[in-house]
């Protein structure tokens, strides 16, 4: 018995895709360790700038002590940038908290600095100077060894189940 199947071939309409497409990945804010890796070299170089100018006062040259006084402002000014940018850094990049109290901290010693400078108390400015300088190196190493992890994709329902209905 030949039965020929009489077979009808119907087209099954296509399910529209309604997922959102995927957020695109947050971009790290890698201008804040751009900007504290630049500061903290800038103010490696200037702290040791500043005991040159020092070092050159004690030799007798004393118009350089009107040098030493701008320049411990402009050191106020880029650890002030530093700061900000070591806060960005520990808020959103997850970066360890210590650099950033370092920085509020080398704030406070510039202050203290400054003080003792005006008021001739030698024997605590330079000791003084000399531990802002060690600060300021560990700050610098840290910012060029320091790696920030990669950004945490969030997982979206439809991606958990693994897009399945």
């Amino acid at each position: 018995m030949d039965r020929e199947a009489d077979v009808t071939v119907t087209s099954v309409p296509a399910v529209e895709d309604t997922r959102e497409p995927a957020a695109p990945a947050p971009r790290p804010r890698r201008w804040a360790l751009v900007l504290l890796r630049t500061g903290a070299v800038l103010f490696l170089l200037d702290t040791l700038f500043q005991a040159a100018l020092a070092g050159l006062f004690v030799t007798g040259d004393v118009d350089l002590l009107t040098w030493h006084k701008h320049n411990a402002d402009l050191l106020s000014a880029l650890v002030a940038v530093q700061a900000v940018a070591a806060g960005v850094l520990w808020r959103k990049l997850r970066a360890p908290v210590w650099p950033f109290v370092l920085t509020l901290g080398l704030i406070v010693l510039l202050i203290v600095q400054q003080g003792l400078g005006e008021s001739r108390m030698l024997g605590g400015h330079i000791p003084l100077g000399m531990a802002i300088f060690g600060a300021a190196a560990a700050l610098t190493y840290w910012a060029f060894a320091y790696r920030p992890a990669p950004p945490v994709q969030p997982v979206l329902p439809a991606q958990a189940d693994g897009g399945r209905q």
